[in-house]
């Protein structure tokens, strides 16, 4: 069993900041824990606008406080997140999300992410080769 408390992994090695300042991510699980998914809580910062296309990983987020929207880029349709939202990019959707308020998200990922990555210049974050064995 794994048991771990948010507030100490925020002070930890498990809490990244993104360097362009959009966001923070505790990731409290991850590859490591050989769960074949990786959660992390993360959170959207005010006014925060980025593109992301996770080329490599599938992802689900849970939307726990906050407003913005995240808008598809296939389509161009634009979904409304609030509190209780969840959006899944079932199929590794490149997408632009907007935060109109600080937003806190619950994330997972598949394949599960090490620890350190933060999005490349594709939005996307790396498939390192130790991701997939």
């Amino acid at each position: 069993m794994i048991v771990r408390q948010l507030q100490d992994a925020e002070q930890s090695n498990r809490f990244i900041k993104d360097p362009k300042g959009n966001w923070d991510s505790t990731r409290l699980l991850l590859k490591e824990d050989k769960m074949g998914f990786s959660f992390h809580v993360t959170t959207i910062y005010k006014d925060a606008e980025f593109q992301m296309h996770y080329q490599n990983h599938l992802e689900s987020v849970f939307c726990m406080s906050g407003e913005g929207e995240v808008e598809s880029l296939e389509d161009g349709q634009v979904y409304p997140i609030s509190p209780g939202t969840i959006y899944i990019l079932d199929k590794n959707d490149k997408h632009i999300l907007r935060a109109r308020s600080e937003m806190k998200m619950a994330c997972v990922f598949n394949p599960p992410l090490n620890g350190k990555e933060v999005h490349n210049k594709d939005g996307a974050y790396e498939l390192t080769a130790d991701a997939i064995d």
